[in-house]
């Protein structure tokens, strides 16, 4: 009975991954969704395709970006995302959760070696099971989008330094808080093969003013 009601759990979250998963191109014209681009240190906003907010400067992870980040790295995950929690009690203001790691960045890691077969199998079943990716592997997680809380505004301004989130000011979250909502979709765009020591400058800050 115990295994059947694992089955049946599996395959409800295999129907609810595919249906969070649906081509964007079958989005709405009036979809609303997020661009973040970390060569313009920028966060759009946009309805369909047009733009109808911009904030910058934004900053990224102080290790750069790219498709596939191990836990620590400080870099930020780049690809398509969905809002997938919400955290209006966070240190850093408000807290917008991705749903990273995804299925298809835990094959990208287990074919270049970073995550064995076993712990693939093992991601892929929680992943299922629980309708959300695991936080706690060697891709890392709780990236997000966040405003700066008590942190220094000048050290926003001048420079990319969060553990890999994306943060923007105070009154900037609290406005993107009120245009998204669960499921809305964030594209973070980046220069996914550029060394990560020719990136950005990056400043020697205390532990605590970073997230992750």
């Amino acid at each position: 009975m115990r295994r059947w009601t694992r089955v049946l759990g599996t395959a409800l979250g295999v129907v609810f991954l595919l249906a969070w998963n649906m081509p964007s191109a079958m989005a709405a014209d009036d979809e609303i969704w997020v661009l973040i681009d970390d060569r313009e240190a920028t966060l759009d906003i946009y309805r369909g395709d047009t733009r109808i907010e911009r904030f910058e400067p934004v900053s990224l992870g102080r290790g750069g970006t790219a498709r596939v980040r191990k836990q620590g790295s400080n870099m930020t995950p780049t690809g398509e995302f969905h809002i997938n929690r919400i955290n209006r009690e966070s240190k850093f203001n408000i807290f917008l959760g991705l749903d990273y790691p995804k299925l298809e960045t835990a094959r990208e890691a287990m074919r270049a070696g970073l995550m064995s077969p076993a712990e693939y199998a093992d991601f892929q079943d929680a992943y299922y099971r629980n309708g959300a990716p695991p936080q706690d592997t060697v891709l890392g997680g709780y990236i997000g989008i966040h405003g700066l809380g008590a942190s220094d505004p000048d050290i926003h301004r001048r420079f990319h330094w969060t553990e890999g989130c994306v943060a923007v000011t105070n009154p900037q979250i609290e406005e993107l808080t009120r245009l998204v909502s669960i499921g809305t979709r964030v594209v973070i765009r980046g220069d996914d093969d550029a060394p990560i020591a020719s990136l950005h400058d990056k400043p020697q800050l205390d532990s605590s003013t970073s997230t992750d």
